[in-house]
């Protein structure tokens, strides 16, 4: 598989400014991942994608950086009691199997049609995801805080829960009891996708809420585990076809590992549905970030005809657009975190007085 090397692939050159933005994009990506359980990969990929890291290099070397920091935040959340330690290891091995084939899709994309190619892959694949499960849970998350009451196990979860197809797993921590033939799709999907996006939440967290009827804290604190399982065994594929840029990794991971230990002590302080609100925003904020770098990747192919100076233009304004996303995502859970704290030390300041 050497011609999908550096060859086909050029890595990018780091500059001072370049190595600052990926620290940043790694520590609100870290924040983003403690918070709601996914990778925080729907933030790194785009954004390294924004500073001219092809799609496939910015997937590869988002899911090395993922083990570590998945790892750690998982640890941290197991401490918190919110980590059902079965249901993870049982959504990572199909996810494993999904993994594995999602990178032959991906390598025979960029086989075939270069790396515009693959770049127009992973961004309309982005797109799709992020418009539809943002959409989705912006709703549910709307319709939560509007109602004030406590989140109720999604009635696609009541009905699958209520059949008996043996083998049936009783899930302790996530206080749920299911057939393992209604986690294996759940787990392969979000394989799949995380080989091509590098973003594998997006399916795991509502897929283990509404269709398994697991909490949003079980979920978003369990997908971590999830996420080392695959990226552990993903970063050995992609190394293998020398596709992880070892440079981003380490940038990304060091401002990662900061944030996630934040974005996990905040969910001790936030109610259900804000962790919800949160995953919407940014998923709904990156989505059109993305919409804007497809024009650029279709000219490359030669399906479309555009003028090089709209297509700078929109580059910019996918860039800047990204960064109000990581901007945005950063204060509503840094916000949370000093509301919650503040309102959890206000008896304790009370009794004091």
């Amino acid at each position: 598989m050497h011609n999908l090397g550096q060859d086909a692939i050029q890595f990018i050159d780091l500059n001072a400014l370049n190595i600052t933005f990926l620290f940043l994009v790694g520590f609100v990506g870290g924040l983003v991942s403690g918070f709601i359980g996914s990778g925080g990969a729907f933030v790194l990929t785009p954004a390294m994608m924004s500073m001219g890291v092809a799609g496939t290099v910015a997937v590869a070397s988002n899911m090395c950086h993922k083990f570590p920091k998945a790892m750690v935040g998982a640890y941290k959340r197991f401490k918190y009691g919110q980590v059902d330690i079965k249901l993870g290891l049982i959504i990572a091995a199909s996810a494993g199997i999904g993994v594995q084939i999602g990178i032959k899709i991906q390598n025979l994309i960029l086989e075939t049609w270069g790396e515009a190619g693959s770049n127009l892959y992973v961004s309309v694949s982005f797109v799709a995801v992020l418009a539809i499960v943002g959409g989705y849970v912006l709703r549910d998350a709307l319709a939560l805080s509007k109602s004030g009451e406590e989140p109720k196990v999604a009635s696609v979860a009541r009905k699958l829960q209520s059949i008996h197809l043996p083998p049936m797993i009783h899930f302790k921590k996530a206080n749920l009891k299911i057939s393992l033939w209604f986690t294996i799709p759940i787990g392969f999907a979000t394989g799949m996708l995380a080989a091509t996006i590098a973003v594998g939440g997006f399916i795991g967290v509502p897929g283990m809420i509404y269709v398994l009827g697991a909490s949003s804290i079980v979920a978003s604190a369990t997908e971590l585990v999830v996420a080392f399982a695959m990226g552990l065994g993903g970063s050995i594929n992609w190394a293998m076809h020398g596709m992880v840029d070892i440079r981003l990794t380490l940038i990304i991971l060091a401002g990662s590992l900061l944030g996630v230990q934040l974005g996990a002590i905040g969910t001790t302080y936030v109610k259900e549905h804000m962790i919800k609100l949160v995953m919407a925003t940014i998923m709904l904020i990156v989505a059109v970030s993305r919409i804007l770098a497809i024009p650029k990747y279709l000219t490359k192919l030669g399906l479309i005809t555009m003028d090089s100076r709209i297509i700078s233009y929109l580059d910019s304004a996918s860039f800047i657009i990204m960064c109000l996303a990581l901007a945005t995502g950063a204060i509503i859970i840094l916000g949370s975190m000093w509301q919650g704290s503040r309102a959890a030390a206000a008896p304790l300041v009370a009794e004091s007085a």
